[in-house]
């Protein structure tokens, strides 16, 4: 496999950048593309283990969007 099969997500050497939509949905984002509409900067550019650990530590190990826990609120509250 040549380094131009490496897909850019799992480089461990690449610069990253995580973003943020409206629903509180984190994804983490080659440095090098252009962000998609609709979604934000939140971190970076910086390394890939950097930007991991910082939606990580915002999203949690269940990775949940806020949205599904919204929807899952008893009524009337």
């Amino acid at each position: 496999m040549s380094s131009d099969d490496v897909n850019p997500l799992d480089d461990e050497n690449g610069t990253f950048l995580v973003l943020r939509n409206a629903q509180g949905q984190y994804s983490l984002w080659p440095d090098f593309a252009p962000v998609p509409a609709g979604w934000c900067v939140e971190a970076g550019p910086d390394s890939r283990a950097f930007c991991l650990e910082f939606v990580e530590e915002r999203w949690g190990p269940a990775l949940r969007p806020g949205a599904i826990a919204v929807t899952e609120q008893p009524f009337g509250l």
